[in-house]
């Protein structure tokens, strides 16, 4: 899968106020469950560690409908990213079968590396908003996607429900619901710029370590990466050094591989955070 995406504004805001943004869409939005489900949204699927709905809005003159995925954790209970690390559930987004639309993209913020004794898992300890974009879903078809992500807290349970959002024949947005997927949007990581991106990188030989060499903006914080290799597999733990050529070096151990694995012609993804700002893109293997 390639995580690259064009960078743009979005990366000059930093993640505390992308994050104040989306609290507040979703403090608005919290005030909702009680009144009938909105126009575009379904209803909240309930689950013992936490809940969901989704978001639609009104169809893009290209045919592109924006939504977002809402994820709702208890208390005391965790939901993944898309490589969870050891144990968890990485959150999957599918059309009903048979539909003629079509889901294009997922979108996901910057995670959390969280532990819990010698287990690693990568994901969110908070409410959780995942963008997404659907093709050939026009306003006046119900749309039905099923959601399956993994909740957890001292077990791992699968959360799985088909959510369904009614006809929206005004294909009018909802002020609310607009404002909790824009600000979903600016969540995502943007792609590589000019001042921030990898140089070139690396796996060793034996696939025993990957080193990849980062140009970092001026001033910028020591940073942490997120490589995401094999399905199922991803890598969290590096050391950073500084270059003969100023760059940013990140050494990461590779921990075991599937059996017979070929590295010739994969794509793995990375995202790498420093501070307030984030790039995410692919390395490529010849």
């Amino acid at each position: 899968m390639n995580f690259a995406m064009s960078c743009s504004n979005l990366s000059v805001i930093s993640r505390s106020s992308r994050a104040w943004i989306v609290a507040a869409a979703i403090g608005l939005f919290s005030l909702l469950p009680a009144m009938p489900s909105l126009a575009a949204s379904s209803d909240w699927a309930l689950n013992e560690g936490g809940r969901m709905r989704l978001i639609l809005l009104p169809q893009q003159a290209d045919g592109t409908r924006h939504g977002a995925l809402v994820i709702e954790p208890k208390p005391g209970w965790i939901t993944y990213w898309k490589e969870p690390g050891d144990v968890g559930i990485p959150p999957a987004i599918t059309p009903a079968p048979g539909a003629a639309y079509t889901v294009e993209r997922v979108g996901f913020p910057v995670p959390k590396v969280l532990t819990n004794g010698d287990m690693t898992d990568v994901g969110y300890d908070h409410p959780v908003t995942l963008p997404i974009s659907l093709k050939n879903a026009p306003d006046d078809t119900a749309v039905t996607l099923s959601a399956f992500v993994g909740v957890c807290q001292n077990i791992c349970i699968p959360f799985q429900a088909d959510l369904s959002v009614p006809p929206d024949t005004d294909g009018v947005a909802n002020a609310v619901e607009t404002a909790l997927v824009r600000a979903a949007q600016t969540q995502v990581p943007p792609g590589p710029s000019p001042e921030f991106h990898v140089v070139d990188h690396q796996l060793a030989a034996d696939h025993r370590e990957l080193v990849v060499r980062l140009k970092m903006p001026a001033g910028a914080d020591s940073p942490q990466a997120f490589v995401s290799g094999p399905s199922g597999h991803v890598f969290t733990h590096s050391v950073a050094s500084r270059g003969t050529g100023g760059e940013t070096v990140l050494t990461l151990p590779i921990g075991k591989l599937p059996k017979k694995y070929k590295i010739a012609g994969k794509h793995w993804g990375i995202l790498v955070v420093s501070g307030n700002r984030a790039m995410e893109t692919t390395l490529a293997f010849d």
